[in-house]
């Protein structure tokens, strides 16, 4: 049976509560001859074990619960206990105590809110209980300040009981989700690591050949220098030579965590719109508004981590024979000190489980997707910036880059 393990357990406990309240009835009428009304607690009981058999069908293949699901199990559980204490002694119950379970529960499964809802829930149905029990028994009895004292005990029971686990249970989640996120910052690390020692060898072997090609291309040169083919060589030469030149630039830059300058979002957009029509000149970027007039930070990873995003985008709309790419920046007033570039393309959007990787680990893919959105996210976090994919409701798939403004510094006159 795949349930959830929340609700697993609370199912789990309310069996055994309900053979241990069946037991309990059935040996305090006969053994101890105790006045209870037995036909109505046996219906109560059937009734929450009917409850119980319809809950485990219910969940029997639900692997993640929702938390509206587990109020609702928490709450038949404290109406069936109240209603059970109400025909067996009501406050006066030795049991009435078991309705501190419910926030037990509550407290290491559902929210603060819903916390909230159990506790003030089983304090009412205290309240309740205390309420109807006859008068005449307390009066008899001059028991009236004992039952308040444990209505109060009880009333603060259940508060020290919310506050003190449930937040413990949310620390405890809080650092749960804290190591998982240093553990794959971690890993991620120890990916970077390695590539970047993998493209600085294959760096290393290809500087030689390229400049052996070199040296050949000006011999070549010398002897033919009429010869267009041997002139067409120079051009991929000399890209070959200024890419080796950049690469270098760029590894001495991640490894010294160097931060070059900031860049206007003015000349930012310029650069992509020029590097576009280069390298993809089929392509048409669709600016649907003009840049904020303001700078971000800037290294020489920035340009080449939107530029990887772009790819994709155009590669995308070329699998969806596509020919616009729509770019937009957006600005909130809720937070000024950030700007979003938000790229869209038109092409089949992310699947469920690429939206699930991108970003976070290499992820192998057809298309070449996985190691260069996770290089672009990781540079976008060096900047203090964020990466956030998602679908476009009306088709295609966006990705959202968040870029720190860079705040100029003012110098004293």
């Amino acid at each position: 049976m795949r349930t959830d393990p929340a609700i697993s357990r609370l199912l789990m406990l309310r069996s055994g509560a309900i053979a241990i309240q069946l037991l309990a009835v059935v040996a305090v009428y006969f053994l101890l001859e105790h006045q209870i009304p037995l036909l109505p607690l046996l219906v109560v009981i059937s009734f929450e074990a009917v409850f119980q058999i319809l809950s485990v069908i219910a969940y029997r293949n639900v692997s993640k619960a929702k938390e509206l699901g587990m109020l609702m199990q928490l709450t038949a559980d404290v109406l069936f206990l109240s209603v059970l204490l109400s025909l067996s002694g009501g406050a006066t119950n030795a049991f009435v105590s078991l309705l501190l379970l419910p926030i037990m529960i509550a407290a290491v499964s559902v929210s603060a809110r819903g916390l909230a809802y159990i506790a003030v829930l089983a304090i009412t149905a205290y309240s309740v209980l205390l309420f109807k029990m006859p008068q005449h028994s307390m009066h008899h009895m001059q028991m009236t300040s004992h039952f308040v004292g444990m209505w109060v005990n009880f009333v603060i029971s259940a508060s020290v009981i919310a506050f003190v686990i449930g937040t413990m249970n949310r620390a405890l989640h809080s650092r749960e989700r804290t190591i998982a996120t240093v553990r794959e910052k971690q890993l991620r690390a120890e990916q970077l690591v390695t590539l970047d020692g993998a493209a600085a060898q294959i760096t290393h072997q290809l500087a030689s050949p390229i400049a052996n090609l070199q040296l050949l291309y000006e011999e070549l040169l010398e002897e033919q220098p009429d010869n267009e083919i041997v002139k067409d060589m120079q051009q991929p030469l000399l890209q070959c030579a200024q890419q080796l030149k950049q690469f270098r630039t760029l590894s001495s830059e991640l490894r010294t965590q160097t931060v070059a300058a900031t860049v206007s979002l003015n000349a930012l957009a310029q650069q992509i719109s020029d590097t576009m029509l280069l390298q993809y000149p089929d392509q048409q970027l669709n600016w649907l508004n003009a840049a904020p007039a303001s700078s971000v930070t800037n290294d020489a990873m920035l340009l080449p981590a939107i530029l990887n995003l772009l790819q994709n985008a155009a590669f995308a709309n070329q699998q969806a024979q596509q020919q616009t790419l729509e770019l937009n920046w957006q600005q909130t007033p809720d937070n000024p000190k950030t700007v979003s570039l938000v790229i869209r393309d038109f092409g089949k959007g992310f699947s469920a489980a690429q939206l699930a990787e991108l970003g976070g680990q290499l992820m192998p893919s057809e298309t070449g997707m996985g190691l260069a959105v996770m290089l672009s996210n990781v540079t976008f976090e060096r900047l203090q910036g964020s990466l956030t994919l998602f679908n476009h409701p009306q088709g295609g798939a966006v990705a959202k880059v968040q870029l720190t403004i860079d705040e100029p510094q003012v110098e004293p006159v």
